[in-house]
Formats: C-alpha cells, structure tokens, sequence
C-alpha cells in the first residue's frame, strides 16, 4: 500500500500516515469502499434482518427478537452488510463501530449506519483505530447536533489514521479481540449469577411464605438525590465521591458498578455508604444498583437505605421483582421522574427477620461473584483504554474527545500527556496537520 503520507517511526517498525482518501487516490478501483444504509430507524425493530445504531453496542452487533424473525430474503444493495464489514454509528453514539460477522451478514443496515468496506486486515484496524481517544477527538470536532448528534461518511473518509505493517495489526487485533471475548464472557457470567438470586427470592415467595406486606417506608429510608449533572462542580483535586445520574443506571447488565462515570467533592451533597440501593425508573422498567463505594445521587434517582445491612439482598430482589409497579409510581415524559415520597408507598412483601438473614446468606455468595466478575471487566477495560492511548502515542499525537469534559459538565476539553516515546523522537515524524502536533518535551 504506496500513500503520499510521511511515516511514524516505532521502535523498530514504521507506521505510515494515511486516510481512506489517500488509500484510494491512485487505485483505479477503490481499496476501502464507503457506504451507508437507507432503510430509516424508525422501522429498525419492526422490519426483519436490519441493523440500526441501536444495535451496535460495545464492539458487536447485538440482534433483538424482531430482527431474528425472517420472511424471506431481500435483494442485496448496498446497504446489504456483508462478513468483515466494518458497520460504523453515523448518528447520536457517533463513530462506535462493530465488524460484522457471519451472523449479520446479509442483514441490512439503515441510514444512522456507515459500511466500511476493505481487507480484513484494514477493517480490523479501523475498528480499533476509531476506539482510540485521538479518533474520538476528531470526530467529535466534525459532529453535528441539529437534532441529535451525527457524523458524516466524509468525515470518516477524510480522517487520517496511521496503519501499522500488518503483522502489528494482527497482533493488536488479537489482544482486543481477546479483551472483548473476557468481557463478554465475565458479563454473562455476572448476569447469570443475578439472574440465579432472582430465581431464589421468586422461589422463596411462592414456597416459604405466606409474608407479611409492608411500604417501603416501614423497612428503608428512602431519599431522593439533587442537583443535575450539568450543576456539577469540576472535579476537584482532593476528596472525592461518586456521583450517580439516572443514565448510570440504565441498562446494566447486573446491579452491581465498581465507579460511576461522574465524580463531585465529598463534602458537596449528601454521600451515602456501600450497600445503599439506588434506582431511577423509565418506561421499560425501574433500573437498580447496590453501591460497591460511597456515592451521591442527583435528580431523578432514588437512595433506599435498608434499615439492617442483612436486608439488603431481599429489598433488592423485592424491588427487581416490582419494576413494573414501580414505573407505574414514576411521573414525567417516559416515566423517569421518581421519588422518595412515590417509592415510600410501594409495597413490598417483608418475611420475618430469621428468613431474611437466611436470604442473605444464601445468595450472598452469588452476588460476590458477580461482583469479583464485574470488577473483572473495569481492570480489562482500563487495559484496553490503556493500549487505545498508547496506540494514540505511537501515532505521534494523543488527543482527549470533548465530550469527557462534557460529561463532568466543565465545558472545557480534558487535557492529557502523551506517555514517554518508546524511542527518541522530534514530535514531527507523524505526518499529521502542525495543529494537531505535540511537541515532546
């Protein structure tokens, strides 16, 4: 592959300085093909075999039952996917991409998906390169946001990227790949194990009883949480604590997260300690965590304090099993605002103390587990954050996407060093713009 690009120099191997424009300037039949679907994403869930953004979530292609449903194939287009593809998000989670596998492929990809079309050994690099803070970085300065965040195929066409010889992609390809295999792996393990301690309370409700049913208010303490995330103070540079918004609850694979995204002073707000219950609902259903480390709750989310330690794991499980009632307390567009006051008439079946403890007992070991695994998946995700900014390194630039500091509500961009170079070097070999170039110091 000859591209008009200056090289990057690595130890002992050479990266060179490219962009899908520069890989198809001199080939009389393009070498990465770029493409986007047309079906729209309204239709997504109701139309067979289609993938939309909504599918493509960490690093895969997630399908839903409306998609497993087949009637029959369609005509191939060129929104028709194909193995190896690269299927990249074009609007509101823009640039997470997914290589499409022989499952989905086939399937066809709406407008809010761009294909990107190569040698596997491209494809996959891409893959990785767009996960890497710089490419964020980048496309975060092209995106538009008229309704909702999106990106343009030229963009993706336009960016540059380095491409390291290909015995390096394989190797990295390799690592992520494994990476992702453990994660998945960790999280269904997770999963499972909450999903076993739910069979146990149904179990224990339907044989052991019949129980006594109480309001929440008579057995915990709830409290509802302050403030949004956009009257959050920077992070500050001594104590600590985290911060849970309503967004940090959804969708989690299981009820248990080792830190929330979001951060504040400790004296700021009112902190509550491991083992507190927190919840915010929306229409699909109420969304639970059990704090792992002390934690503060804005608007919208719920703090439930067990009154006894031991009964932490029954109010758990009685709250997963009332989601739906629980929705049915909550007010609001979606159902997402819920209350201390709402929740405190909810009511809850409370077996004697004896059982509870017995409860306690029985499916702790299972939520240790899933915790030990959740854990687990925070230590491979900070490896793989770990090697997407050194890639970021080795390309002679190390950029922060801005929305990082968005997220904290700061408004300013999140700065960082590159790491010390494996070898010397003058911070000009990379073949980037003089605007996006660090100097070494």
């Amino acid at each position: 592959m000859e591209a008009e690009a200056d090289p990057v120099e690595s130890g002992t191997t050479v990266w060179r300085t490219t962009s899908i424009e520069i890989e198809n300037e001199n080939e009389r039949e393009q070498k990465i093909r770029t493409t986007c679907g047309f079906v729209d994403d309204k239709d997504a869930d109701k139309t067979p075999r289609v993938v939309s953004s909504i599918f493509v979530r960490d690093g895969r292609i997630l399908a839903t039952p409306a998609n497993e449903y087949r009637t029959g194939e369609s005509p191939p287009s060129r929104a028709t996917l194909r193995e190896d593809d690269l299927a990249v998000v074009l609007v509101r989670r823009v640039g997470e991409s997914a290589l499409v596998t022989s499952e989905h492929a086939g399937w066809t990809a709406t407008r809010s998906i761009g294909i990107i079309r190569a040698e596997p050994l491209i494809v996959r690099w891409l893959h990785i390169w767009l996960q890497t803070p710089t490419a964020k970085a980048r496309i975060d300065e092209d995106v538009t946001a008229h309704v909702e965040p999106t990106v343009s195929l030229d963009t993706l066409r336009q960016m540059l990227f380095p491409l390291p010889p290909p015995d390096v992609i394989s190797a990295y390809h390799r690592a992520f790949s494994l990476i992702e295999e453990m994660i998945s792996l960790y999280r269904e393990s997770a999963r499972k194990s909450v999903e076993l301690a739910d069979a146990l309370h149904k179990d224990w409700v339907s044989s052991h009883g019949p129980w006594e049913s109480r309001s929440l208010a008579k057995v915990a303490k709830p409290k509802t949480g302050k403030g949004s995330e956009r009257s959050l103070l920077p992070p500050p540079m001594g104590p600590s604590t985290d911060v849970v918004a309503p967004r940090d609850l959804y969708d989690l694979p299981v009820p248990h997260v080792p830190r929330f995204r979001l951060s504040g002073p400790a004296e700021a707000g009112e902190s509550y300690p491991p083992g507190t219950i927190m919840l915010s609902a929306r229409s699909d259903g109420a969304h639970i965590a059990v704090l792992n480390r002390s934690a503060t709750p804005l608007r919208s989310v719920v703090a439930i304090r067990p009154a006894e330690d031991e009964d932490r794991w029954w109010l758990l499980h009685e709250l997963r099993s009332r989601s739906g009632d629980i929705v049915g307390l909550a007010q609001g567009q979606n159902s997402r605002e819920i209350s201390a006051l709402a929740l405190k008439r909810l009511k809850i079946t409370w077996p004697d103390r004896f059982s509870r403890a017995e409860f306690h007992t029985e499916v702790g070991p299972l939520h240790e587990a899933a915790q030990l695994l959740v854990s687990k998946i925070a230590t491979l995700h900070d490896l793989r954050n770990a090697l997407l900014r050194d890639i970021s390194a080795k390309a002679g630039i190390l950029r922060e996407p801005t929305t990082k500091s968005a997220e904290q509500g700061t408004g300013v961009p999140h700065s960082a060093k590159i790491p010390t170079p494996r070898v010397d070097r003058t911070g000009h070999e990379s073949g980037w713009p003089p605007k996006y170039r660090w100097a070494h110091e």
